[in-house]
């Protein structure tokens, strides 16, 4: 999420399986409240998710397990870290780790409920 006053960011997630593959390049909205927070949203397979993003610290209890678990290894970029979630009202749930860097540009992971992962990019 950006810091400094309220912004909207977004987001694009790229399949890295064949189950995200499936479903193609997804695109993510955040709009940050300046509080550390922001509403995440996403449409996937036609169900709308919603949930919140929030910024971590380096020692957050964790971080790094949805990057292991698409990446295979816990390294996660340098940045501001920050976790999001999201559900929708057919099941379906997303969770991701990030880092954004300077410029609001950043990247992370991404692990859906149906076993579809994402590689996540910030900034133009």
């Amino acid at each position: 999420m950006p810091q400094g006053g309220p912004a909207s960011l977004q987001a694009r997630l790229y399949p890295l399986n064949e189950i995200a593959g499936g479903m193609g390049p997804l695109s993510v909205t955040l709009n940050d409240n300046v509080s550390g927070h922001a509403s995440f949203s996403l449409t996937y397979a036609g169900e709308q998710l919603q949930g919140e993003a929030t910024r971590v610290g380096p020692q957050y209890r964790g971080f790094g397990k949805v990057h292991k678990e698409v990446y295979g290894d816990g390294r996660m970029p340098a940045g501001q870290r920050g976790i999001a979630s999201a559900a929708g009202a057919r099941g379906l749930y997303v969770n991701c780790e990030y880092a954004i860097m300077a410029s609001n540009r950043g990247a992370g992971a991404c692990l859906f409920s149906n076993g579809a992962k994402y590689q996540v990019h910030f900034g133009s």
